[in-house]
Formats: structure tokens, C-alpha cells, sequence
């Protein structure tokens, strides 16, 4: 083996770092590691914590403990822990309408969607309807206008949609305005030492792997109108502007750049009671309300059956996030992925830097997440 593996891993554990080692020589279907890490906490304590591999194609710079990742959707895990605070403290109700407190976005039909249909990619929104050029995204008060006035594109409450860049905009936008504050920022301040990031300052760029892009694109079934505008137009992520202005950016739904370790530490709120560190985050109430089922079917742009949480994917279905269909997560283009399992008290993330054409369930996290089980 040409690299070593680093970090923690007790005894018990032993068959997770043999499927960490096999994922960089034997990986399914092929999708052979350029460094990757893995984490897992249990009862909110870190008990796994493994990486290795090249920050870099050119292999000059080893994977280390504070590399960062871009983990792309995975970050809408924390986003939906960010509104979930808004829940906790009163300032929002995932039962209100979003116009309630935006009253611009209850426009062209949009007026009775809720925060918790929001969140569970129920509001119709997974694209800009008429083509756009990509900098939009980079304006935000233009995109949100945009999207404000945009009519839902099949009728909100009905089906969910998969929303992968829009609702970044729109999660955002409604916490700013309840909270007063980016994402962020209250990223930064509410959860301190934890090394996440909504909008990566440019001094922290140098830390950033990089990344090797799938091979294939990944495959979205019968391609229609909805499928189009939420992946397909050229306008339907950001672009024109750069990698450098993309990672300064602060768009939840897809730029949160971070450790394994310190998405499993978060998610250990969901995980281990609404705790972290010792510290009351979200109320039992609140936690459930969060995780309840919102709506399950066929998704309009993912081509799978989803039970969606209000802002994850419950693993009721899916069997991604380990045997306990009480499991939820959420997964990022490539392969990363960042998971809670309240029955077992178990949260845990995996981040890479060769990306796959899985658009979730990537088998080098599921083999890694099986192992954990086999070692409870």
C-alpha cells in the first residue's frame, strides 16, 4: 500500500478500517480512493476518526487532519440543523408559512407553503422555470427576486422535487430574515470550533483537496422540464465567476467546505438527544419534528422513493444510513454523505476527493457505515 492511514480506530472497529484501506485499492465499481476521510461518533463521542491519502493529483500534499473537503449537498445536513435552531427558539414554525415571514416569496401561488414543505423540496422550486445566466447566482438579492416571483413548477404540497442549489438560496434567505444573521456567520458563532464552513475565507483556501470530477454523469432517469431546470440549463448552478469566488460565496446547499470529524460531531445533535459538547441544542420536541416524515414517493428530480425529513433523507426505504430506517442524512455530489441515527445514538460523515457518479448511497460510504453496525 502507497499510503498510510491515519487516525483513530479501536479494536472493535477493526473491519471499518479494512473497508477505509479497501476503498483506496478495491473499491466497488471501481471508484479507487484519492484520499478520503471517515468519522463516526457514538453517544456524541468521537470513537472513529480515520483518513489518508493526497490532498492533490500531483501527490505532494498528503490528506491530513485539518485538509478540508467540499462536500457540496451533504452541507444542506447542516443547514437544516440551522433552521432547526430557528424552530427551537421561536422564530420560526415549521408548520407557518414561509410568506409569513417573507411576504415576497408568497407570490405566483407560493403563499400557503410551509417551512417544513420548504425544506422537504415540496415548494416546486428546484430550478429557475426560464433560463438565467449562471453569475445570477452570485447576486443574490437578483436570484432570490427571480425565484420569488417564479411560479411553483407543480403544485406545492403535492410531491417533493429535489431542490440542489435553490434551496440554499431560499433556507438562507428565510434565516437571515428571522435571525438577522448569514448561515454563516451563525455557523461560526452558535458552534464554535468546528471546523465548518458556510463561505470559505480566502485565507483558508490553501487547506482545500482537490477534487477529480465522476467520470459519468450520474443518471436522472426520463429527463422533463423539472429534471432540466434543477440540473440540466446552464443556468441552473453557479458559474462564470471562478473556483475562488465560488468557495467565498455562501450558498448552504452546496459549498460547505469541512472535516468527516466535525460533520459527524454535528450531526451528532440529531444523533445523541438535540446535545453537543454537553450543550442543549435542540429540544426533544423540536428534534422530532424535524425528523417526522413530510412526504414519501418518487421524487420529480432524483429518481428514487424518498421519505424526506424536513431537510433530510430518511433512511426508511433507502438502507444507506445503516439498518435503522429511523436514520436520516443527506449525501453530496460524488459521494460524500453525513448521517444520524437517534436509536443507536450513532452520527458519522465520509468525504473524498475522487467523486462517483452516485447521486446517493455511494457504495464506499455504504460498505464504510456497514461496517460501523457490524461493530456496535
Amino acid at each position: 500500500m502507497s499510503f498510510d492511514i491515519h487516525g483513530l480506530c479501536p479494536p472493535r472497529f477493526a473491519a471499518v478500517k479494512d473497508a477505509f484501506a479497501a476503498n483506496f485499492t478495491e473499491a466497488p465499481e471501481g471508484l479507487n480512493e484519492q484520499a478520503a476521510r471517515f468519522s463516526v461518533c457514538v453517544g456524541g463521542e468521537v470513537v472513529i476518526d480515520l483518513w489518508g491519502g493526497w490532498a492533490d493529483a500531483a501527490k505532494t500534499r498528503p490528506f491530513g487532519e485539518d485538509t478540508l473537503t467540499p462536500v457540496f449537498s451533504t452541507g444542506k445536513a447542516v443547514m437544516m440543523l440551522l433552521i432547526a435552531t430557528c424552530v427551537e427558539r421561536g422564530l420560526l414554525d415549521y408548520e407557518r408559512a414561509v410568506a409569513d415571514d417573507w411576504p415576497a416569496f408568497g407570490q405566483a401561488g407560493k403563499d400557503r407553503v410551509t417551512v417544513g414543505q420548504l425544506m422537504s423540496h415540496q415548494a416546486g422550486l428546484p430550478g429557475f422555470s426560464e433560463s438565467v445566466d449562471p453569475t445570477i447566482w452570485f447576486d443574490r438579492e437578483a436570484a432570490l427576486a427571480r425565484l420569488s416571483e417564479q411560479a411553483p413548477m407543480w403544485a406545492p404540497g403535492t410531491a417533493s422535487g429535489y431542490h440542489p442549489i435553490t434551496i440554499g438560496l431560499l433556507a438562507g434567505e428565510l434565516f437571515r430574515i428571522v435571525d438577522g444573521r448569514s448561515m454563516g456567520t451563525a455557523l461560526r458563532e452558535d458552534f464554535p470550533g468546528l471546523d465548518l464552513w458556510i463561505g470559505l475565507p480566502e485565507a483558508e483556501h490553501g487547506r482545500v483537496a482537490q477534487m477529480k470530477k465522476p467520470t459519468a454523469a450520474p443518471d436522472l432517469g426520463v429527463i422533463d422540464a423539472v429534471k432540466r431546470a434543477a440540473f440540466l440549463d446552464s443556468g441552473s448552478a453557479p458559474g462564470g465567476r471562478g473556483s475562488a469566488e465560488w468557495r467565498t460565496m455562501e450558498l448552504p446547499s452546496a459549498n460547505l467546505h469541512g472535516t468527516a470529524k466535525d460533520l459527524a460531531r454535528i450531526m451528532a445533535v440529531v444523533a445523541d438527544g438535540g446535545m453537543l459538547d454537553g450543550r442543549t441544542v435542540l429540544s426533544p420536541g423540536v428534534r422530532a419534528e424535524m425528523l417526522r416524515e413530510r412526504i414519501h414517493g418518487r421524487d420529480r428530480v432524483l429518481p428514487f422513493d424518498i421519505s424526506w425529513a424536513a431537510g433530510l433523507m430518511r433512511n426508511e426505504g433507502l438502507h444507506i444510513f445503516g439498518p435503522n430506517p429511523t436514520a436520516a442524512g443527506h449525501c453530496g455530489w460524488g459521494g460524500s454523505c453525513a448521517f444520524a441515527d437517534p436509536d443507536a445514538r450513532v452520527s458519522g460523515a465520509y468525504v473524498m476527493t475522487r467523486q462517483s457518479p452516485h447521486l446517493i448511497g455511494d457504495p464506499r460510504a455504504v460498505r464504510l457505515v456497514e461496517a460501523v453496525y457490524g461493530g456496535l
